[in-house]
């Protein structure tokens, strides 16, 4: 099996991404919130809200689809973060757990791309170069072992936010 290419980081707008599925950023109602995922519901519209109260939520560490409703995106993959307390609370393996549980669903549905900003480091606290490792080896860990996404992206939304970003991922990218 071929395995998915290196993740690449790309700099802008994650509701305006030209991939087969968004992340979002999601809270554990799937409800609108702020920061990303306030960007992606107000880009989506009304009907990605109806769609998300069908879940009835989603715990940390995992995730749910939908469909991308009004974004170039036909998918939007909803991936709870943690809250940071300090790291000693399993909050990198609950990050972790966001980014492999939308890969999985990614190569479930045989996604060609998929876009993920940086789960957790807006009001959950996560800190952002902590964040950006453990982003860095969930990728690679799945790209070494799935075909599918072909492409996986990791957006930052300025180039401050990148940098963390190309720090982690080194050689690698």
């Amino acid at each position: 099996m071929a395995s998915a290419a290196a993740p690449e980081i790309e700099v802008g707008d994650i509701t305006k991404m030209e991939v087969t599925a968004i992340v979002n950023a999601a809270n554990e109602r799937l409800a609108p919130g702020g920061g990303v995922c306030g960007a992606i519901f107000r880009a989506a519209g009304a009907g990605l809200i109806d769609e998300c109260q069908a879940y009835d939520g989603c715990p940390t560490g995992e995730a749910r689809i939908t469909g991308g409703y009004n974004l170039p995106a036909a998918w939007i993959i909803h991936a709870v973060g943690p809250v940071w307390h300090g790291g000693d609370e399993g909050e990198p393996e609950l990050l972790a757990n966001c980014y492999r549980n939308a890969l999985a669903l990614a190569a479930e549905y045989r996604m060609e791309s998929i876009a993920f900003p940086a789960i957790s480091t807006g009001i959950f606290g996560y800190p952002p170069e902590e964040a950006a490792k453990v982003a860095a080896a969930a990728c690679r860990e799945h790209a070494a072992a799935n075909e599918y996404p072909k492409r996986i992206l990791l957006v930052a939304f300025d180039e401050a936010q990148a940098e963390p970003l190309r720090r982690a991922l080194g050689d690698w990218a």
